[in-house]
């Protein structure tokens, strides 16, 4: 479980990002965080990977307080966590197969379990026959697939995808949300950051809107739409 409680977050040029948060994700949620640019959603993301720490408040993932988490440990947190970028970010010189194992091997993971466990995980993805290729070998959707791969590859408890359909088709975009439906589905929580509200409508799962680093709107499904009074 992950509580946010009375959390904010006020920049050094007085900026308050997000301001009295407070909100609970559930084990093996699926929840969307929407809102217009600078509403916060990039704030929530960041207090959660413990990249910053509040202003205030508390944020405690299943009832460790993570701001309390020294630095030397904060690497072993995040690896609770995955994390899917809009850019991918995937390493150009080394191959899709390449890209997957080195997450594994970063937490010091044996040559036998890497090659158990890399073509498992690139057949849920459906890169089974492009192992060997080079990122710039594929396409957006492809490479996006690659970095959910990468993500899940030790099998964290939570994963966290920031705009993973940004960059995508519509097409496309509906091959990635329905590798996370599934990944949700076998117990990982997923906490989807979007833009795209097409995507929120046709998956109707827990919508929680920021405006002006507030919480306007969380909804458990559905009933998205009446628009949100103005704050």
């Amino acid at each position: 479980m992950i509580e946010f409680n009375n959390v904010s977050k006020i920049y050094k040029n007085e900026f308050t990002a997000v301001k009295n948060i407070n909100l609970k994700i559930d084990d093996g949620e699926f929840i969307f965080i929407v809102g217009k640019s600078g509403a916060g959603k990039s704030t929530l993301i960041k207090l959660l990977l413990r990249e910053i720490n509040p202003s205030e408040g508390i944020i405690t993932y299943n009832n460790q307080d993570i701001t309390r988490i020294r630095k030397r440990n904060v690497a072993q947190y995040r690896r609770k966590i995955g994390f899917v970028f809009q850019d991918y970010r995937l390493l150009p010189k080394m191959t899709v197969y390449e890209n997957v194992a080195f997450a594994m091997e970063m937490i010091c993971c044996n040559t036998k379990t890497i090659r158990r466990e890399v073509p498992l995980v690139l057949s849920m993805v459906g890169l089974s026959d492009k192992a060997k290729y080079y990122p710039d070998e594929l396409s957006g959707g492809e490479q996006q697939r690659v970095a959910i791969a990468r993500a899940v590859i030790n099998k964290p408890e939570t994963i966290i995808a920031d705009e993973p359909t940004g960059n995508l088709d519509p097409e496309t975009s509906k091959e990635i949300m329905k590798i996370l439906t599934e990944i949700n589905k076998r117990g990982t929580t997923v906490i989807m950051a979007t833009h795209d509200m097409n995507i929120v409508h046709a998956y109707q799962k827990r919508l929680v809107e920021l405006k002006r680093g507030v919480i306007i709107r969380d909804i458990k499904a559905g009933g998205y739409v009446n628009e949100p009074k103005e704050v």
